[in-house]
């Protein structure tokens, strides 16, 4: 079954240089809108529309979790 569900998420400056979307992109059978994002030398803020099989958005949950970004459901806010 298909499904929508919106998410933000928070890393440090150790993870600005890694292709987290490409990543996703590549990796995983799921459309991704971006909502919003912030991106410093210091980390960053993304906000995203994940568009697929429950399952697989799932499956991208996991793997960004194991990246060490933080997670929330919903679009999120900017301010920290």
């Amino acid at each position: 079954m298909k499904t929508k569900k919106n998410i933000h998420f928070e890393f440090s400056q150790d993870l600005v240089r890694e292709p987290l979307l490409y990543k996703i992109n590549r990796s995983f059978d799921v459309v991704v809108n971006i909502r919003g994002a912030s991106v410093t030398a210091d980390g960053g803020f993304i906000a995203l529309e994940l568009e697929g099989e429950e399952a697989e958005v799932e499956r991208v949950l996991e793997y960004l979790r194991g990246q060490g970004v933080r997670l929330g459901e919903g679009l999120g806010s900017q301010e920290r």
